[in-house]
């Protein structure tokens, strides 16, 4: 499988790693409008070409795959570009700033008949899908409720990418995405959505918390701030047990299972990007559109989640126009 990176930014060099330490994978080229970053990048990676034309990675006859990790504003434009020149796509988290542009990337990739995924490497982790199958196999009964918090603190800068709305600046996006990623698939989508949150002088929002019930009856709890300090705890709690991750809410390290007076304590590989790496490995071998472990629907829907709470905190992108879609 032979890799281009679209972007040279900090989180490039890790998933230029993981292509190299996975079955199969090969960097071939990076395109970036950074020429010295991209070029250092491709030095470390066997002298990949490097294009500062995104034009010229997605006409490279030798790209199988792009790797997008540009910032959310400009996901969707390169992932149909990419798409449009009958590439393969991964997109880092999000994948577009809205529910219909996310929709747009998914029925753009179907059409072209290649596989299009969000690179939500959290939901990869072998760690958490140990998790999602011991709750789906009811090893804590019927889930009641889902609680995580996710808090990086950054100091304040009208210019820094989380608070500049023109470049898709937000905690919620950023920061939330993860918690309310595991909250979806370990306890449902909502019924009905709660939210409280603050913005700030650049109307991007920096402090967020959502609650909702699902259809099976699980209250689900979430909060992300980009201005505190605090530890992330997850904790979900069924009729019959419950389970306490370890470790950052979208890169645990363990988790415990606690059933009565018993309690197990489990540990599973953990090698960030590689796994959402092999995942999509593992789905083009099979000739699959779509991965199983980040599928469209579920991808869709945590965004109709965030974008509903964008609309109750007030927080409108520049490059929206449309009203909200809810």
């Amino acid at each position: 499988m032979r890799w281009g990176l679209l972007g040279a930014g900090s989180i490039a060099p890790a998933f230029a790693d993981a292509v190299r330490r996975s079955a199969g994978g090969q960097l071939v080229a990076v395109a970036s409008r950074e020429p010295g970053r991209a070029r250092a990048l491709a030095d470390a990676h066997g002298g990949a070409r490097v294009y500062g034309s995104y034009h010229d990675l997605y006409v490279d006859r030798d790209v199988d795959a792009i790797y997008i990790s540009t910032t959310h504003p400009f996901h969707t434009e390169q992932a149909l570009a990419a798409v449009a020149a009958g590439k393969h796509v991964m997109v880092e988290k999000p994948l577009a700033l809205t529910v219909a542009d996310t929709e747009s990337v998914f029925e753009a990739a179907r059409e072209r008949r290649v596989l299009a995924m969000e690179a939500m490497w959290t939901r990869c982790l072998p760690v958490v899908r140990e998790i999602v199958d011991r709750v789906r196999r009811g090893e804590v009964g019927q889930v009641r409720s889902f609680a995580a918090a996710f808090t990086v603190p950054f100091r304040y800068d009208e210019s820094h990418r989380l608070f500049d709305l023109a470049n898709g600046g937000g905690a919620l996006l950023d920061l939330g995405v993860y918690p309310v990623t595991l909250a979806h698939l370990l306890a449902g989508h909502p019924t009905d959505l709660q939210v409280l949150g603050s913005t700030c002088p650049t109307g991007a929002d920096d402090l967020v918390a959502l609650q909702w019930m699902t259809q099976d009856g699980a209250v689900v709890q979430v909060l992300c701030d980009s201005r505190s300090h605090g530890g992330s705890r997850t904790v979900i709690r069924g009729t019959e047990g419950w389970i306490e991750v370890h470790g950052p809410v979208n890169d645990p390290e363990s988790f415990t299972i606690h059933r009565g007076h018993s309690s197990e304590w489990v540990e599973a590989p953990r090698e960030h990007f590689l796994h959402e790496v092999e995942e999509f490995h593992r789905c083009l071998r099979l000739g699959l559109l779509e991965s199983p472990v980040v599928p469209h629907a579920d991808t869709v829907a945590i965004m109709t989640i965030m974008e509903s709470a964008r609309r109750e905190l007030g927080v409108i992108y520049p490059q929206e126009e449309a009203p909200l879609h809810t």
